[in-house]
């Protein structure tokens, strides 16, 4: 019995869909952890060259957007010849990044290595890609079970990337540690092969089967499809900005590296149980309303942390509460994704929906880096954060849960 097998009645116990989501979890576990220790890499990359912080904000700026710009051609590729290929290109192209990263003598080369190759690399392979392939292969009984196992997976390579990787840039320095990461992003390559199967049928009562630039046009016309857009861009600009400057900021305020370290990997541990929870709770309640909460309760953390003095008990409160809300958006903007417009393409739409959140991520680290050297401080940055939270929180209210309706004029439009 093979993954091709699977069938809406199969319970999620059976080894084809524990084979499938085991791989595509470790998956998401090893690239997204790697990708969240960037940060780590600041204070030791500029003290090694000389640069400043805003040099290597620029590279994992691009980074970010290069990732956006390739994650809705690597979803549509998916959408078409399936998970594996895409899975193993991006798998290289992320492996082979990272190595350059290490040896990079001068900005350039360290912005098109760790910036334009990584990011390339995450495009297709990365927790977006197999939040999408899981989406397209697995039951929807058991979908929104799948995609929290997914996300949350994710989360879990952040706990055990931080620390681990704070540990190899302390014991062994950060070229060293460039190295070691890229060998954990090149098994991916073999387990890509086990996330594979045949696409679950999209429910019979969602009308006529759209091609794809029939499916584009509908969801750009959809006002709810273009909210989950509007947010999803604050959500990257948040994240990004706290996984990157989060430690050089610690390091100003005169807090141990090794907190950091463990603040980032705190944030993956709380967000196990935020993604996760986010998933199950998605079958019981508004994802909309859910997705308002989150993020103004991001706000309020944000608010907190910079209003009271920075002590390593703040720095872990505070990493454990955006932990649980960290990445448990993905879930419930995924699942409104496939809710919309079904599951045929899915992996494209997502990808759309994921440009939005590297083009916010993209703002949140360079505008970083940038106000830290016209400033000298992080502060603005911070407040600005806060407030995109509450902005993002009132988008989100109006989302309709519901199928996009379909007028005649795109049903019966030349694909």
């Amino acid at each position: 019995m093979t993954a091709s097998t699977i069938t809406p009645s199969s319970p999620r116990t059976t080894p084809p869909l524990l084979v499938l989501i085991g791989c595509a979890c470790t998956i998401s576990l090893i690239t997204f952890g790697v990708r969240s220790i960037f940060g780590l890499f600041t204070d030791p990359v500029v003290a090694t060259h000389g640069w400043t912080r805003e040099t290597f904000a620029f590279a994992i700026a691009l980074q970010n957007l290069m990732w956006g710009l390739t994650q809705p051609f690597a979803g549509a590729l998916v959408d078409r010849y399936g998970p594996v290929r895409v899975l193993v290109t991006g798998a290289t192209c992320y492996a082979a990044g990272l190595a350059l990263m290490a040896i990079s003598t001068s900005p350039l080369t360290l912005t098109l290595s760790a910036g334009v190759l990584v990011g390339l690399g995450m495009g297709g392979a990365s927790f977006v890609t197999v939040l999408g392939a899981l989406g397209k292969l697995v039951p929807a009984t058991h979908r929104g079970w799948a995609l929290g196992m997914g996300t949350a997976a994710g989360s879990l390579g952040q706990f055990l990337f931080a620390p681990l990787g704070q540990a190899f840039i302390a014991g062994y320095g950060w070229q060293t540690a460039a190295l070691l990461l890229a060998g954990g992003v090149a098994l991916v390559v073999g387990l890509a092969f086990g996330v594979r199967g045949t696409p679950q049928a999209a429910p019979a009562d969602q009308g006529p089967e759209l091609t794809l630039s029939q499916t584009l046009r509908l969801a750009l016309r959809h006002p709810s499809y273009v909210y989950l857009l509007l947010g999803f861009s604050v959500c990257g600009f948040q994240l990004a900005f706290i996984t990157v400057h989060l430690p050089p900021y610690l390091n100003d305020q005169g807090v141990d590296a090794t907190i950091a370290g463990w603040a980032i990997g705190a944030i993956g541990l709380a967000n196990v149980l935020g993604a996760y929870t986010a998933g199950m709770m998605s079958a019981r309640f508004s994802q909309r309303g859910l997705l308002s909460f989150i993020y103004f309760a991001r706000a309020l953390a944000i608010v907190l942390f910079v209003t009271f003095p920075i002590s390593s008990t703040s720095v872990m409160l505070f990493a454990t509460a955006m932990g649980l809300l960290w990445l448990s958006t993905v879930p419930l903007t995924s699942g409104l994704v496939a809710l919309m417009f079904g599951t045929r393409f899915m992996a494209t739409l997502f990808g759309l929906i994921f440009l939005s959140h590297q083009v916010g991520s993209f703002f949140g680290v360079w505008l970083g880096g940038r106000l830290f050297e016209m400033t000298a401080s992080y502060e603005l940055v911070w407040w600005l954060t806060a407030a995109l939270g509450v902005a993002a929180g009132l988008v989100h209210l109006p989302i309709r849960e519901l199928p996009a309706p379909r007028p005649a004029t795109i049903v019966g439009a030349e694909g």
